[in-house]
């Protein structure tokens, strides 16, 4: 995202603000953490990550309605796992959890809102794809998810992928699992968020909603004994942080943060107060230096 330079008296300000003590944060049923410290750093001049600390403040895109990942919580502000990792970030660029604007991200949006400048990343359970790399780079992966089905508790019909060709099917506009259930034979009915599939699933104008393991669990658990996932994972979505095209240096210095808090257990930490308190803990996957 392009920024004008502050004025000094801004730019003061954003630093107290950077240095100030952090809340404690998690989600409900989680474990209680502490929001990442803001490091106090320095990057070479015309970096986008010169840029960004030196403005004290970053515009993240994420999900509003993701269970596990990122949802709005009552504070007002999103929760979740991909939330988490936007605060990570955000700490190693000097900047401070209070300094985050969040902004929504659906599926259909994410790009455009990469390519427009309105956010600076996107972690939006963003699956990397080479379609999408024409477009925009990724730094990551950071999490391996995969496609699955979510269907009422008692429904003994579906077990599996193959069970969905000539049913319709709900999903969200933009998405990956979208266009793998037209590939299946399945016909996709689609919408903007993933919650708007929940009520044509109660009702029956769907038989099932389909896309990544991690997003329907978030959805049965947030629904208890409404709803299951059956089957297996039938693809493999690696979730990446979306940022500008031809950004490498941004996109390297991502990764870098990606590997030092794998390393330090920050990655773990941010997983077993959001998405833990459901799916186990998984390695994650190497990052991709494309």
């Amino acid at each position: 995202m392009k920024r004008m330079r502050l004025p000094l008296i801004a730019l003061a300000a954003a630093g107290a603000l950077a240095l100030s003590a952090c809340a404690t944060g998690g989600t409900p049923g989680g474990e209680e953490t502490t929001a990442p410290e803001p490091e106090e750093v320095t990057f070479e001049e015309g970096t986008t990550m010169a840029e960004l600390n030196e403005a004290g403040s970053i515009t993240i895109g994420t999900k509003f309605d993701q269970p596990l990942f990122g949802l709005m919580g009552p504070s007002g502000t999103p929760e979740g796992f991909d939330v988490e990792i936007g605060k990570i970030i955000a700490s190693e660029l000097g900047i401070a959890e209070e300094d985050i604007e969040w902004k929504e991200a659906v599926s259909a949006n994410r790009e455009p809102f990469i390519q427009n400048g309105e956010v600076d990343i996107v972690i939006a359970t963003y699956t990397i794809n080479d379609k999408r790399k024409e477009v925009v780079s990724f730094a990551g992966p950071y999490y391996m998810a995969g496609q699955s089905i979510l269907t009422l508790a008692d429904n003994e019909d579906i077990e599996s992928e193959a069970d969905l060709e000539g049913e319709r099917v709900c999903s969200v506009t933009g998405s990956t699992p979208a266009a793998k259930l037209a590939e299946i034979g399945a016909e996709p009915v689609l919408t903007d968020t993933y919650s708007n599939c929940l009520e044509p699933l109660r009702n029956g104008d769907v038989v099932a909603v389909s896309t990544d393991n991690v997003i329907l669990a978030g959805l049965a658990a947030q629904n208890e004994g409404e709803f299951k996932v059956v089957g297996e994972p039938f693809t493999e979505e690696p979730y990446g942080i979306g940022l500008a095209l031809e950004d490498t240096e941004f996109r390297d210095w991502i990764n870098d943060v990606l590997e030092k808090a794998y390393e330090d257990g920050r990655y773990e930490e941010a997983w077993n107060s959001t998405a833990g308190t459901v799916l186990p803990f998984v390695e994650p996957p190497a990052p991709d230096r494309y």
